[in-house]
């Protein structure tokens, strides 16, 4: 039904109305209570053999909402109340900022992917902040994602992420430090280790000096060569981050400026979470998204050594029941091949974490 409605109206309008409207709509069911509640009850994962421990946080299902939906944390609650076992928030930086002109969300429905240009536009961390200490209705895991504001020159980045992380660690369920977005202009020069040691190691210290010490972990891009990937997963080791986000969108394709996100992404996704995984066992929580379409997706990334996976693209072609879908397949799956929890499921067909460095 929701793929007839998506081909029929939904692709002919302009992809940025569409989702403005869908998250108003979220924003809608966030504020009543009633109605949020009773979704929640019939779609969240309540299967306890889907829950999942990761740096001190319990997840009720292992699939989230990947960042760059809820760049405000306006409809966290309704997000989750469809079934996602999380939803991280953001990109959201230091000061509002409107983001790059229009037109800048395009769909390649033919290859089920997005491609966007958006620039991390939002309201600033203060009004995040505001939506963040509002009380939740329905349990909801909320990671928030933070970024450059662009018109920061990047020998003030560090400053600028600091100020953020300092808005918002404090109401973060856990925070990621995004430096792998294509759309600001030199962010991903960020990644090379030289400049993210003392990024991370500042948003650290304000991380660590919350009252519940909020879990850190950092994003990065699949067009990383693989030499820096593993450089990336050294420093994340060294300073004692919680985890790596893999991956973020990518630039080599063809068409629109912008990252390509969805099923053409799939391959070095999966690529990038191994290599992770051979590099640094289970010593770090590692997050994968790109390409995640289904539940053959899902626990492929789960069998490679993802603890957590995300998606968002799929999501839009999917419907708003993707999510809820994927977790009760996940549940038959996992008694299907006679495991008790899902935890049993994750790195399993990873190589030997005491063979990691």
């Amino acid at each position: 039904m929701y793929r007839l409605v998506f081909m029929q109206v939904l692709r002919r309008f302009d992809a940025e109305a569409v989702h403005h409207l869908t998250v108003r709509a979220l924003a809608l069911l966030s504020a009543l209570p009633l109605v949020k509640r009773l979704l929640h009850r019939s779609l969240a994962p309540h299967d306890p053999a889907l829950r999942v421990s990761a740096f001190g946080v319990h997840f009720p299902g292992p699939l989230g909402l990947a960042a760059g939906f809820d760049k405000d944390a306006a409809c966290a609650e309704g997000v989750a109340a469809l079934g996602f076992g999380h939803v991280e928030v953001g990109t959201i930086t230091a000061h509002a900022q409107p983001g790059n002109p229009r037109p800048r969300l395009f769909r390649l429905v033919g290859r089920r992917a997005v491609i966007n240009r958006m620039g991390f536009n939002n309201a600033g961390a203060a009004a995040a902040a505001r939506r963040l200490r509002r009380t939740r209705g329905v349990p909801v895991v909320v990671g928030v994602n933070i970024g450059k504001t662009k018109v920061v020159p990047e020998q003030e980045a560090v400053a600028d992420y600091v100020a953020a992380a300092k808005e918002l660690a404090p109401l973060a369920d856990y925070l990621v430090v995004n430096v792998s977005s294509p759309n600001t202009p030199g962010l991903r020069d960020l990644q090379a280790v030289s400049k993210l040691r003392p990024l991370l190691a500042a948003v650290k210290d304000v991380a660590d000096g919350t009252p519940r010490r909020t879990p850190l972990l950092v994003k990065i891009a699949p067009d990383l060569a693989d030499e820096d990937v593993d450089a990336v997963a050294d420093l994340a080791l060294e300073l004692g981050l919680d985890g790596i986000i893999a991956t973020n969108t990518t630039i080599r394709h063809e068409g629109e400026t912008g990252g390509l996100s969805g099923r053409p992404l799939k391959g070095r996704s999966l690529e990038v979470l191994r290599r992770l995984r051979a590099r640094v066992g289970d010593r770090l929580t590692l997050v994968s998204v790109g390409g995640v379409e289904d539940v053959d997706d899902v626990w492929e990334r789960l069998l490679a050594g993802a603890t957590l996976v995300q998606g968002y693209t799929g999501w839009v072609y999917g419907g708003p029941l993707w999510a809820s879908r994927i977790h009760r397949q996940l549940s038959r799956r996992v008694r299907r091949h006679g495991f008790a929890s899902i935890i049993e499921v994750i790195g399993r067909t990873a190589p030997d974490s005491r063979h990691a460095r």
